[in-house]
């Protein structure tokens, strides 16, 4: 028995697997079509425990640590589910933790509580058009008048943007670079805050993805997260588990499109004999079972090193970039054992293939991790 094979852990497994089965798979294509999630799968996943792991029972959590988020995560694909899926259910992932590491307890009672009960939706907006991964450049600025604060700016590319009811937003506060960032919670429905339509994506078409715009938007200065000017540290804290989800997001879809051209191999007939037969075949699925067991060793060597305390800060991100172009390999891979069922938007391994993309790109590009590697590596 390890850590990821405990009883209670092996009955998580089987709960989250049996409810994305269910609750899921079963509407995720239509939900794909429509473009968003209903809200009321939040309460569903809310009613099973699902969007309280990880978060303490005293903040209305259900408990847990990374390990059985990542047992979450892994569980979620293998029954059907996607990383489109994940991204849009569990947004409050993103969006919550910097409140409840240094949040009042009045911020944790109005977005905390609520969000993991699955009555509210939250985002995070740190992206702005004008840049990407280069946090300390950001420019929408937050100038203190009394008791408020008065907001001006944009953020796009927000996961959950159009749904949500508040955004944990990064704003500059004082001066350029990291130590002028502050984190202030805001309101939707607030004068002056626009949420666009949802942006078109080439995946994750199931989870909406808006622009904001802020303009004069006034915000109580009570919703700040910890302390003015000191948002950055609470941004950076939540790098190591936003890149280990994200390792672990590739590294399942990885397994999850494996399993699916395995199956299929094995059913279709071609020149008389079944595809599973031909050489080439096998050697496919053999390469893609041996870059996906890296990945997810590599992914969870990491996740048990956070569980027990430690900052894998270089551990996540080569987690992170391994994990990504194993699963980038595989899921092509899978679409050419699928042949041309593998192109039609009614097959689940076109889904993976399109939704993997953003995986190289969010919570870090590649390039950009590589250079950190690097960095922390002492080079």
């Amino acid at each position: 028995m390890t850590v990821w094979t405990t009883p209670e852990r092996l009955a998580l497994r089987e709960m989250v697997t049996s409810f994305t089965e269910k609750e899921i798979a079963p509407h995720l294509p239509a939900w794909e079509d429509a473009g968003v999630l209903p809200r009321e799968l939040h309460r569903k996943a809310a009613d099973v425990g699902l969007l309280g792991i990880g978060f303490a029972e005293e903040l209305g959590g259900s408990g847990g640590d990374i390990v059985d988020a990542t047992i979450m995560t892994e569980a979620v694909m293998a029954g059907g589910g996607s990383t489109g899926l994940l991204a849009s259910l569990f947004t409050h992932g993103i969006a919550i933790p910097h409140i409840v590491d240094r949040g009042s307890a009045d911020l944790v009672d109005r977005y905390v509580r609520p969000t993991l009960a699955g009555e509210t939706i939250g985002s995070l907006g740190i992206t702005e058009p004008g840049g990407g991964s280069d946090v300390s450049g950001l420019t929408t600025r937050a100038v203190r008048d009394g008791d408020e604060y008065v907001v001006n700016g944009a953020k796009t590319f927000i996961t959950s943007g159009v749904r949500a009811d508040f955004v944990t937003t990064a704003v500059r506060t004082g001066g350029p670079g990291f130590a002028g960032i502050s984190l202030l919670v805001i309101d939707k429905g607030l004068p002056g805050f626009t949420v666009s339509q949802p942006l078109r994506k080439m995946g994750w078409h199931c989870s909406d993805t808006a622009e904001l715009t802020f303009d004069d938007v006034r915000v109580p200065a009570s919703n700040i997260v910890g302390d003015v000017d000191g948002g950055f540290s609470l941004i950076v804290d939540q790098f190591v588990n936003e890149r280990l989800s994200l390792a672990t997001q590739a590294y399942a879809t990885a397994q999850r499109t494996l399993d699916l051209a395995t199956e299929y191999a094995k059913q279709r007939e071609t020149f008389g004999k079944p595809l599973v037969t031909r050489q080439v075949i096998r050697h496919k699925l053999v390469e893609m079972h041996s870059r996906t067991a890296a990945a997810r060793a590599l992914t969870r060597e990491a996740v048990e090193l956070a569980a027990a305390g430690q900052s894998p800060l270089l551990e996540a991100v080569v987690a992170k970039n391994v994990s990504v172009a194993a699963c980038e390999w595989v899921v092509s891979e899978a679409v050419q054992i699928f042949g041309g069922m593998g192109y039609m938007r009614e097959s689940e391994v076109e889904r993976h293939y399109r939704d993997a993309r953003i995986l190289g790109i969010g919570g870090g590009a590649t390039e950009v991790m590589t250079d950190l590697a690097a960095k922390l590596m002492g080079l």
